[in-house]
């Protein structure tokens, strides 16, 4: 059948005209975006189509780490592209080298696996940890544990190791030997981890099911039991990772260490890549030919992300995350003070934070969102009664100040039209 021929872009004169219908129009109706539509941006500040300008704290979903259009980052990714943009995995490169070396110099592993997505560093740690667990104790050892409310992707595999029913509706069959049990209860770990358990997965701060962070005592009494039971314990940062919570990892923080680590979003400060990190008795398991992707670690992607963990992994840029992590933790305290009819607490670990909805406005998240985006600051939800906030790791006071000015605007208005 001879291709249908629409238009010819061989002499297009102008970049074609679009705007927030044409998603509508040409793409899958996977998401329903906001009517603005951003063109540029720089720090924390950013601007639509009209020229407006807005105050982002919501760090593409905890993505733009550095801030939009970071000099050192879009410095190393244009001497890259300069050089060698992509070779396949027959070979090698220099900068997926230098930063697998930086990941095992700074964290606990010994391996790492590159690839592009949160979703696929999560898919990689589930298939590592059944191969590994298979070639040790047998193929009866295949269950996963994890969380109830926890996200660790969109794959079918994914999210249904994820912990909410919500995405999983409608692509039943499910892969099997997945059980979901309460976050923060040790109890139900110990009752769910069985001969046929070969890993139990859990984010140390739960971002898309509410900014809930893990209990203290909580990941050490995990680590403990997976001891004992043989379970590999697997970290999925890839939200609360990259300097988030004030520290390169939240493991660091919790003094806890994981067999598997997976860690994306922040890592490319906006270009696609993701990471597994491991030791070198559980990667041993995917022998060649086990697991791969044609772009993961590419030197485009590897050189980008080797300059954001170089910026990031820094003492004094840590100190000053947890020192931005209070200031607006306090500001969102005093907001959620000022309007406590509206609020019942905020929560949350260094930038990563919530402010918990209660009484008659639970389940109004994104309604707050949308009154904050008219007066010009971006925000996030994480489920319908959490306005979640992910400013990018730089954030100065001043603009934490002007973000809570913007957020009591956006309450007083959202108020009045709730009356």
């Amino acid at each position: 059948m001879n291709a249908i021929h629409k238009h010819d872009f061989s002499t297009e004169a102008a970049p074609i005209p679009v705007g927030r219908a044409t998603f509508d129009q040409v793409l899958a109706p996977t998401y329903a975006p906001s009517n603005m539509v951003p063109v540029r941006a720089l720090g924390l500040d950013l601007w639509d189509q009209d020229g407006k300008r807005y105050l982002d704290f919501t760090g593409g979903i905890a993505v733009t780490a550095l801030g939009h259009s970071h000099p050192a980052v879009m410095q190393a990714l244009h001497e890259q592209a300069d050089k060698l943009w992509h070779v396949g995995n027959g070979y090698t490169n220099e900068p997926v080298l230098r930063l697998a070396t930086a990941f095992v110099q700074s964290t606990f592993a010994e391996r790492a696996f590159f690839c592009n997505s949160g979703a696929e560093a999560n898919e990689a740690a589930f298939k590592l940890a059944r191969k590994y667990a298979h070639g040790k104790y047998g193929a009866h050892k295949s269950r996963i544990v994890s969380c109830l409310n926890s996200f660790h992707g969109r794959t079918l595999f994914t999210v249904s190791v994820g912990g909410q029913a919500k995405y999983t509706e409608g692509f039943e069959p499910l892969p099997p030997e997945i059980t979901h049990i309460p976050y923060n209860d040790i109890e139900a770990a110990r009752a769910a981890l069985g001969d046929d358990v070969c890993a139990l997965v859990v984010e140390p701060v739960q971002g898309e099911g509410g900014i809930v962070p893990a209990a203290p005592g909580y990941l050490q009494a995990l680590r403990e039991l997976c001891n004992a039971k043989g379970v590999l314990l697997i970290f999925d940062e890839v939200q609360c990772g990259m300097g988030r919570t004030g520290d390169l990892f939240a493991y660091m923080g919790y003094g806890v260490t994981p067999d598997i680590l997976t860690v994306a979003k922040a890592l490319g400060n906006g270009y696609p890549v993701a990471a597994m990190l491991t030791t070198n008795e559980i990667a041993a398991a995917f022998t060649v030919g086990t697991h791969g992707t044609t772009y993961g670690g590419n030197p485009l992607a590897a050189a980008v992300a080797l300059k954001v963990l170089q910026t990031i992994y820094n003492p004094e840029f840590l100190a000053r995350v947890k020192q931005a992590g209070q200031r607006l933790r306090q500001a969102l305290q005093a907001i959620a003070g000022d309007y406590a009819q509206v609020f019942a607490e905020v929560r949350g670990s260094g930038l990563m934070l919530g402010m918990v909805l209660q009484g008659a406005y639970a389940g109004r998240a994104k309604e707050i969102a949308k009154a904050a985006e008219a007066q010009g600051l971006m925000v996030l939800i994480a489920g319908p009664d959490v306005v979640r906030f992910l400013p990018a790791l730089v954030v100065s006071d001043a603009q934490i100040e002007e973000a809570g000015g913007l957020l009591r605007k956006a309450l007083d208005a959202f108020l009045s039209a709730a009356k």
